[in-house]
């Protein structure tokens, strides 16, 4: 009988431990929550199941994985996800942000984690180029919020250009398509394989050279964090480099683009 019982104190204990050790577990899973407007292919979008989609998803689940962390997508509007980033309604914004001077007084960039040009799109045959002469009583569609939209609004709606944002691209495409606007000004690689490149984009074109402006059109695109949160920027900057060495993320470039937009 002393023998059962110092046997099933013994079983007892050891179950106790195992409990407190799965809830210690438990609390220390980490929890990444990425906010992302997903109507931007190829970086982010949805497929017709709904599932995310795309280069920026495959990363930030890449990442996760490094981080030994759990992902959380959480939707918003592209212009809206400083705001929401800033009222913690998620960690991180990881969706085709370029980083810039005005943003970077907002948020904290990661390092860069790929570089794409911006340029404007237009029907062909057209002889409109990114220039305030040339676009000079013309109307050029931006998506609310980004870097296109800064730079249109600073440079070219202060000399007659009508600059219309949108709340999504796929928006100012549709009416590059019946008229109401002239052109685009878009990421070059998103305009090239989700227009361009597909049929509703058949009649259209790059219009002009790439637009280069550090300032407003900056250096890369980054993952943006809190002002302050260094500790999660500085994780996230280890686990790309990471991705890096181990060829993780050019895996993922290839899968996505024909074109490098590696940074080294």
């Amino acid at each position: 009988m002393k023998n059962f019982l110092m046997r099933a104190t013994f079983v007892a204990c050891a179950l106790t431990v195992m409990s407190f050790s799965g809830m210690a577990a438990a609390a220390e899973e980490k929890t990444i929550r990425f906010g992302v407007e997903a109507s931007y292919p190829p970086f982010e979008s949805k497929a017709p199941s709904g599932r995310l989609q795309g280069f920026d998803i495959d990363l930030g689940n890449a990442l996760c994985a490094q981080l030994k962390a759990k992902c959380v997508w959480v939707e918003n509007s592209f212009d809206g996800l400083i705001p929401a980033l800033r009222a913690r309604k998620f960690d991180v914004i990881n969706s085709a942000m370029n980083i810039n001077a005005q943003r970077a007084e907002a948020v904290d960039f990661t390092n860069p984690v790929y570089v794409t040009p911006a340029q404007l799109v237009a029907r062909k045959g057209s002889t409109l180029q990114p220039k305030p002469d040339s676009l000079k009583g013309h109307s050029v569609g931006v998506l609310q919020g980004s870097i296109q939209e800064q730079y249109a609004k600073k440079m070219w709606a202060t000399n007659d250009v009508n600059v219309v944002s949108y709340q999504t691209q796929d928006a100012a495409y549709a009416d590059l398509v019946t008229g109401r606007i002239d052109a685009t000004f878009v990421d070059a690689t998103a305009a090239s394989l989700g227009f361009l490149n597909q049929p509703n984009g058949k009649e259209f074109a790059f219009a002009g050279p790439a637009v280069l402006d550090a300032k407003i059109i900056g250096t890369g695109v980054g993952l943006a964090v809190r002002k302050g949160d260094g500790q999660l920027r500085d994780e996230l900057n280890d686990a790309f480099a990471e991705l890096k060495r181990n060829g993780t993320y050019q895996t993922l470039l290839k899968k996505y683009f024909t074109l490098d937009l590696s940074v080294h």
